[in-house]
């Protein structure tokens, strides 16, 4: 059997420990990807009522903002009560009463990671994530000594994982 080359060692050697020092935040990724599937639903969401004091007389289009409530549409108006899906506000006196529906705090923070954006402070430590994932994708190739039967049948294996991506992104 053939001694597997230097740099063939080096990508199992730095696969290996990159591998075991990213499991943590790899379990995140998982859970918070699996939960984000599901965040047009109810599920595992738990109900937090508010009661907030507004000033009044504010317009329907301003009372999201006033809320930080996006994406909210009053449905209807009536004696001086704006009716929205989450609550109601009186416009008379400024009092809001809504509901919302939000992930318990340890899944709400996972899934806050895993949708960072580059204007928040530890934005880099997703892009240090993807590529580490970048590099397991090549290091992998390294694995096995390339004219061995497992080397062959994992080149079968990942020209079904491509095809089955390309159909899930153009299907």
């Amino acid at each position: 059997m053939a001694k597997p080359s230097s740099t063939s060692m080096t990508m199992r050697v730095i696969h290996r420990y990159l591998g075991f020092f990213l499991v943590g935040i790899m379990a995140v990724y998982s859970m918070s990807g699996i939960v984000l599937i599901f965040r047009d639903t109810d599920f595992l969401k738990l109900e937090h009522h508010f009661d907030k004091q507004l000033e009044a007389n504010i317009s329907p289009e301003n009372l999201g903002q006033a809320l930080d409530l996006r994406k909210l549409k009053v449905d209807k108006t009536e004696g001086g009560v704006y009716y929205f899906k989450e609550g109601t506000y009186n416009s008379a006196t400024g009092a809001a009463s809504y509901t919302l529906k939000e992930l318990p705090t340890i899944l709400k923070k996972m899934t806050h990671l895993h949708k960072a954006k580059s204007s928040e402070p530890l934005f880099f430590l997703n892009i240090f994530f993807g590529l580490s994932l970048l590099f397991f994708v090549i290091s992998s190739f390294w694995m096995f000594m390339p004219k061995t039967e497992v080397f062959k049948k994992g080149l079968y294996f990942t020209l079904g994982g491509i095809v089955l991506t390309l159909i899930l992104l153009f299907v």
